[in-house]
């Protein structure tokens, strides 16, 4: 089982007392032991839920390039993930200001505007940049050989712009009943309003250009959607992609599920999940603006 190590610092004396049920105290704070995943998912939450305002860290064996994986509350240092691999972001100190405050021969004044001037040169202004498109698409079953996509929709993040993609997809055979029930889309709205599907691709993949690709489940959207690129000669995606669940699982470790409808409810949206491409992409879009852990890897 996983070695793990957990550290505490200025936290109730409960918590303490609760760690040493299931943790050796090796020095003052400082906790081991061997679990296996559950256990040490249900010890952090623990933690989580008693540490107030004191410090705590863990670490721990981990399938990465590092070989460890680690948490931190209430710490100056915090983790950020880039590509799968945890990284340490240490707090910038900068004394300049204070310095020049106590600069012999300047004038309060002077020193007022020396403080200004640094402040808005080293201050940062600039917001998160962050560039990517959420996809989803509907289709009418679940295997990509035998089955066909009936709508594509994505909402393309541009520096703080968002635009929108949606096409329904011509279909010629008789769309199953569920189908209709489940997304709403119906033979005669693909009569009227789809799209010969080779064409709705070519405008999708110039849509999303070379952006990182995210989705909820991805991996389901891409088998079918490269599946058809290949099937009509063209470049199938090469974008970086994202799924979004895997993030969602990293900082919501017990939750009863994964379903998009439970992890936007325990991130405060509501569960509604329309089974269509455009608005279930927006709906995407919405909940990666709340998961930590994608925002810090895609900044």
């Amino acid at each position: 089982m996983p070695f793990t190590v957990i550290t505490l610092k200025k936290v109730p004396n409960s918590l303490r007392g609760d760690l040493t049920k299931w943790m050796q105290e090796i020095a003052t704070g400082v906790y081991v032991g061997n679990f296996n995943t559950k256990v040490r998912s249900q010890l952090w939450e623990r933690v989580i839920q008693s540490v107030g305002t004191g410090e705590a860290t863990m670490s721990y064996v981990y399938r990465n390039e590092i070989g460890y994986q680690f948490e931190t509350l209430n710490t100056q240092r915090q983790v950020a993930d880039y590509d799968g691999i945890p990284l340490v972001i240490l707090p910038k100190l900068n004394d300049e200001i204070s310095k020049t405050n106590y600069v012999k021969g300047y004038s309060n004044a002077a020193k007022f505007q020396k403080a200004k001037k640094y402040s808005k040169k080293h201050s940062p202004t600039n917001k998160p940049n962050y560039k990517y498109v959420v996809i989803d698409i509907e289709t009418d079953g679940l295997n990509y050989n035998d089955n066909q996509i009936i709508e594509i929709g994505a909402v393309k993040m541009d520096g703080g712009e968002l635009t929108n993609f949606h096409r329904l997809i011509k279909y010629d055979k008789e769309l199953p009943s569920d189908i209709t029930k489940l997304t709403g889309i119906t033979q005669d709205l693909l009569a009227k309003n789809g799209q010969p599907l080779k064409n709705s691709l070519v405008e999708f993949v110039d849509f999303i250009e070379d952006f990182p690709i995210v989705g909820y489940g991805i991996d389901f959207d891409l088998r079918f959607l490269n599946k058809y690129l290949k099937d009509f000669d063209l470049f199938q995606l090469s974008n970086k992609p994202h799924d979004l669940i895997r993030y969602v699982k990293r900082e919501k470790m017990l939750l009863t599920d994964y379903k998009l409808k439970t992890a936007l409810i325990s991130y405060g949206f509501d569960d509604y999940v329309p089974h269509r491409a455009l608005e279930d992409a927006k709906i995407i879009y919405q909940l990666s603006t709340k998961v930590n852990k994608f925002l810090k890897a895609m900044n």
